[in-house]
C-alpha cells in the first residue's frame, strides 16, 4: 500500500477494525441471562449443596493438617534414607564379599566367584562377566548414571515401605477391635 493511500485513510488500521466490532456487539440483541438453566430443564450450572464423589467424603479428608504433613514428611525422610542406603551400602557390601579397592581379597566369596568363573570359562574371567563387574565397581567405585539408578531405586522402595495414611487408620480399627473384644471378655 503506499504512502498517499494510507494518508488518504484508504488503508486498513486497527481503530477502523476496533470500531466496527464494538458496532456490531451493540447491535446484537441482549439475551436473558437465566444463570445457564433453561426452563423446565435440569440446570446446567454448578451444583448446588455439598459436593459428591470422590474426595468429597469427611473421612477421606486428612484430621488436621499437622497429621497430613507429619504423613509426607515421613514419606519424603523413608525415601531420602532409602536413596542414601541403597547408594551407600553397595561399596559396604562388595567390600564385606572382598571386591575391594586393591583386588579381589584372598579366600573370600568374591575369590571363590572368581576361581568358578575362570574354570567354567577355561583359565579366565570373560570381560563383561559378573565377577569383572564386581570387581570394577570395587576398584573404581560406582559410575554417575549407577548412581542415580540405584538412588532412584532406593527411594522408591523407602517411600514405599511408609505405612500410608489409610494403613495406620486400618491398623488403629484394628486396635479398637481387639480391645472391644477384650472388654466383651
Amino acid at each position: 500500500m503506499s504512502d498517499k493511500a494510507i494518508e488518504a485513510g484508504e488503508g486498513f488500521t486497527a481503530d477502523a477494525f476496533l470500531q466496527e466490532s464494538q458496532s456490531d456487539e451493540e447491535e446484537e440483541p441482549s439475551q436473558p441471562s437465566s444463570a445457564g438453566s433453561t426452563p423446565g430443564g435440569p440446570p446446567s450450572g454448578p451444583p448446588s449443596g455439598p459436593p459428591k464423589g470422590p474426595g468429597s467424603d469427611s473421612k477421606d479428608q486428612p484430621k488436621d493438617k499437622k497429621s497430613n504433613f507429619a504423613s509426607t514428611a515421613g514419606k519424603v525422610g523413608a525415601a531420602v534414607l532409602g536413596g542414601v542406603v541403597a547408594v551407600g551400602a553397595v561399596p559396604v557390601v562388595l567390600g564385606a564379599i572382598g571386591f575391594t579397592s586393591t583386588g579381589i581379597a584372598a579366600s573370600s566369596i568374591a575369590a571363590k566367584m572368581m576361581s568358578s568363573a575362570a574354570i567354567a570359562n577355561g583359565g579366565g574371567v570373560a570381560a563383561g562377566s559378573l565377577v569383572a563387574t564386581l570387581q570394577s565397581v570395587g576398584a573404581a567405585g560406582l559410575s554417575l548414571s549407577s548412581k542415580i539408578l540405584l538412588g532412584a531405586t532406593g527411594s522408591s522402595v523407602g517411600a514405599w515401605m511408609w505405612p500410608s495414611d489409610k494403613d495406620k487408620d486400618k491398623n488403629e480399627n484394628k486396635d479398637k477391635d481387639k480391645d472391644k473384644d477384650k472388654d466383651k471378655k
